[in-house]
C-alpha cells in the first residue's frame, strides 16, 4: 500500500475530557503535533477539518459472525468496513467462532481485540456459536480461550432453562469462580453475557471483570459493581430487541415472555442508575448475529436516553474505552486513528451519525 499523506488536522482536536488543540499533523500514519517543515511535506500536505474524536470504539461487536454462525471472508470484509464508515475503528470482539486474524494484515480495516469464541452450557445458547460444555470442562475451554483472544474470554451467563422455563445462570458459583480465576492466572478479563438478575450476583461474588447487557441490574448487584469496579456494555439497540425475542415463547415459557419484557421496560432506569452508582460504562453494539453493523452513534443516542450526559458518552465510546482497553487514543507517535465530525459531540451526540470524514493509520477511508 502506498505511503499515507501528510494531514493537517484542524479545527476543534478533542485530546482527551478535558483537552483541546487547534490541529495536529498526521505524518507516516501517525499523529505529531509538531508542524512538519520538510518541503515534500509542505507541498502534498491535504487538510482535514472540524470537531476531531480518536477513533470510536465498539466494545461489543461481532466482525464474522452472523445468524447461523461463521460467515465467509466477504461478507467479514462488508461487516467491517460498514463500522469503519460509522467511525468506528476500534473493536472488541465480544464471542467469535471464526478466525479472523486476516484482518490484522489489512491496513484499511479497524483493529480488534478479540475474547475468543463464547463458552457457554449445553444446549444453553444459540446454535453455532460457542463451545457448548458441561461445568466440569468450563476451566479447561477457559484457558484455551484465553491464548486464543487478546486478553479476554467471553462466557455466557445465563440464558433460558427449558426445564424452569426463565432465565437462569448457566454455570454454579464455585465452578464459575475456579473459571474465572484460571483466565486471571492466563493474564486475560473474563466478560459474560447476562440477563437476568441472578447471574449477576454469581458473576461478580466470582470476581468477574465486566458485563454484557446486564439487563438484571438490581439496587444490590448495582453497588456491588460499583465497588468492585466491575463494567457493563449495556447494548441498549439490542435490549430493544427484547419483546420480539420474547414473542415466539410466549405460549411455551410464559414465565421467560413476562421476564424479557419486564427487563426490555426498565432497560433505561436500569443502566441509569448504575451510572449514577458509578459503574463504568461502555459503548458497544451488539451488531454481527442479528444486528446490522454500523449502530456505534444509535448507542450513544441511547445511553443518553439512560440518562447519561452526551460528554460521558462521547468519553464512553473513545477516550474512557480506549483507556479500559489498553489503546492508546490521540498520542504523539501513535497511529492516527481519527473521526472528524461536524459539530461538538460533547453538546449533541447525534453528530457521531454523520461523520465529516474518518481517518485510519492515517489514511482518509471515508
Amino acid at each position: 500500500m502506498a505511503a499515507a499523506p501528510v494531514l493537517h488536522v484542524r479545527g476543534r482536536v478533542l485530546v482527551g475530557p478535558d483537552e483541546v488543540v487547534d490541529e495536529l499533523w498526521v505524518v507516516g500514519g501517525r499523529v505529531t503535533f509538531e508542524r512538519p517543515t520538510s518541503p515534500e511535506a509542505a507541498a502534498t500536505m491535504q487538510t482535514v477539518e472540524g470537531w476531531v474524536l480518536p477513533g470510536l470504539v465498539d466494545a461489543h461487536c461481532h466482525i464474522g459472525l452472523g445468524p447461523h454462525g461463521e460467515v465467509g471472508r466477504d461478507e467479514t470484509e462488508q461487516q467491517a468496513l460498514t463500522d469503519r464508515a460509522a467511525g468506528t475503528l476500534l473493536v472488541r470482539d465480544a464471542g467469535q467462532p471464526g478466525d479472523t486474524r486476516w484482518i490484522d494484515e489489512r491496513d484499511d480495516l479497524p483493529k480488534i481485540i478479540r475474547a475468543g469464541r463464547h463458552i457457554a452450557r449445553t444446549r444453553r445458547y444459540i446454535r453455532n456459536f460457542a463451545h457448548e460444555v458441561e461445568e466440569d470442562e468450563l476451566e479447561r475451554h477457559v484457558r484455551l480461550e484465553a491464548h486464543r483472544g487478546d486478553g479476554w474470554v467471553k462466557l455466557v451467563g445465563d440464558w433460558i432453562d427449558r426445564g424452569t422455563g426463565d432465565l437462569a445462570p448457566s454455570w454454579s458459583q464455585d465452578v464459575v469462580a475456579a473459571a474465572i480465576a484460571a483466565a486471571h492466572e492466563e493474564g486475560v478479563r473474563v466478560t459474560a453475557h447476562c440477563f437476568g438478575e441472578q447471574s449477576l450476583r454469581d458473576l461478580a461474588a466470582a470476581g468477574i471483570d465486566c458485563i454484557e447487557h446486564a439487563t438484571g441490574l438490581q439496587e444490590d448487584s448495582i453497588d456491588t459493581f460499583a465497588a468492585q469496579g466491575i463494567a457493563i456494555v449495556p447494548t441498549l439497540v439490542n435490549i430493544a430487541t427484547f419483546p420480539a425475542i420474547a414473542e415466539p415463547a410466549k405460549e411455551k415459557f410464559p414465565e421467560y415472555h413476562r421476564h424479557m419484557l419486564d427487563l426490555h421496560e426498565r432497560r433505561y432506569a436500569t443502566v441509569g442508575a448504575a451510572h449514577e452508582a458509578g459503574v463504568p460504562i461502555f459503548v458497544g453494539t451488539d451488531a454481527g448475529g442479528s444486528l446490522p453493523h454500523g449502530l456505534v452513534a444509535q448507542e450513544m443516542a441511547e445511553l443518553v436516553r439512560a440518562g447519561m450526559r452526551p460528554e460521558q458518552v462521547v468519553s464512553a465510546a473513545t477516550w474512557g474505552a480506549r483507556e479500559w482497553l489498553g489503546r492508546p487514543g490521540i498520542v504523539e507517535g501513535e497511529d492516527a486513528d481519527l473521526v472528524v465530525l461536524a459539530g461538538d459531540p460533547r453538546a449533541d451526540v447525534g453528530v457521531v451519525a454523520d461523520p465529516v470524514a474518518v481517518v485510519l493509520r492515517g489514511r482518509v477511508v471515508a
